[in-house]
């Protein structure tokens, strides 16, 4: 995963986002934030640039300070290809599996492809 930091990448991803709204709501927010100085210390990770499949955001992993606050350790996800999802839930450092964390998204089979990466390496959903 890639993380974006240059004000005209931001600028165009917060642009592709505003094209698919309401689906992309979760990140979109997130991604206006950081743009314009990223006051709450979050962060934007795509999979590959500028042809993204997933566009996560959390905040820094720095700025962590309880590992069981899932409100804390909050992710937003919108993906243009559910394999991506599977790909960054099963096999990416993007998303720290040792932390107590809150996935939101609003696209259909994010619950599904959860409880599935999840149930293969025995960790509970809730």
């Amino acid at each position: 995963m890639q993380i974006l930091r240059c004000p005209a990448q931001l600028q165009l991803l917060e642009e592709t986002l505003w094209k698919s709204l309401p689906t992309t709501l979760p990140v979109l927010g997130t991604v206006m934030t950081v743009a314009r100085g990223n006051p709450a210390a979050h962060e934007v990770l795509v999979d590959s640039w500028p042809n993204f499949g997933i566009v996560l955001t959390r905040l820094r992993p720095e700025e962590h300070r309880d590992p069981r606050d899932h409100y804390t350790n909050q992710l937003a996800v919108f993906y243009r290809d559910q394999r991506a999802l599977r790909a960054l839930l099963g096999g990416t450092e993007a998303v720290d599996r040792a932390r107590a964390f809150q996935i939101m998204g609003m696209q259909e089979g994010l619950d599904e492809a959860v409880r599935e990466v999840a149930g293969a390496r025995g960790l509970q959903v809730d």
